[in-house]
């Protein structure tokens, strides 16, 4: 077993020269699927906020397999019994939400490693061990597993280099959503405060030789962020993907009626 995300950062042919990413929100294995086929380098299959359980996440992560795109798991909480059973389902790479503490990174780690390192569960029979086919897996599983913690306020901001620092965290990951609600600009993501105190943090970070993501909704704040100098990004979501482009297909479709009624045919 290997370290995909690792694996992931330290490949540097990308054809953006970075990995890009998006979210999975609509939790359907057949949309996951064709987003590993469209190209994307890694997605987020998000268990926050979409009605993803258990199962529902082995069928999204045996779609996601099947292409060369890398899924990240975002867990619904730091809860270590909700990390165990998602280990055993298959996920290889955490993403836990709102990371506020030094001891929160610290739960979140402790959760996703085996003794003596951390508290997981062992259990011999698991998708992630491969169905127990998986040499010595209880030896070699702490190494396959990366632990990424969102850093989604001012304070834990304030933070980051505590939380940086927590032997086990692989990737911090600014949330620029509900950063940008904490600091008073709800619905704002790139007010100029945000993605200042957003650079700040990935200057702090890379100090440190802490690699950082975020995920920007258009291309264009894609492109604000990579200047920024953040490591992977993401664009936007599945759904938020398709629904644009809905907008936009119905809005020319509509455009064009309203000509045509105006000409007089």
């Amino acid at each position: 077993m290997q370290n995909h995300f690792k694996a992931l950062l330290a490949k540097k042919d990308y054809p953006a020269g970075y990995p890009v990413g998006s979210w999975v929100m609509s939790a359907s294995p057949v949309v996951a699927e064709a987003m590993g086929c469209a190209g994307f380098d890694w997605c987020v299959v998000d268990m926050e906020h979409t009605p993803l359980d258990q199962m529902d996440l082995v069928h999204m992560l045996q779609a996601v397999a099947g292409t060369p795109m890398l899924a990240i798991t975002r867990v619904p909480w730091n809860d270590p019994v909700m990390v165990k059973r998602v280990l055993d389902a298959g996920a290889q790479t955490l993403m836990f939400p709102f990371v506020q503490t030094k001891e929160e990174a610290e739960r979140a780690v402790a959760g996703s490693k085996y003794p003596p390192m951390g508290t997981r569960g062992m259990a011999a029979m698991s998708r992630g061990s491969r169905f127990g086919t998986v040499k010595d897996y209880f030896k070699v599983a702490n190494a396959a597993v990366s632990v990424i913690v969102q850093i989604e306020t001012p304070e834990a901001m304030g933070r980051v280099e505590e939380i940086a620092s927590v032997p086990g965290v692989d990737s911090l990951f600014f949330g620029p959503g509900d950063l940008s609600g904490a600091m008073g600009h709800v619905g704002n993501l790139m007010h100029e405060d945000v993605v200042a105190l957003m650079a700040d943090g990935v200057r702090r970070c890379h100090k440190l030789g802490m690699t950082v993501g975020t995920v920007g909704g258009t291309p264009e704040a894609v492109t604000i962020y990579r200047a920024a100098g953040f490591d992977y990004i993401g664009c936007a979501s599945d759904l938020g993907l398709m629904m644009r482009n809905c907008t936009a297909v119905l809005s020319t479709i509509r455009a064009q009626n309203i000509v045509i009624h105006s000409q007089g045919y």
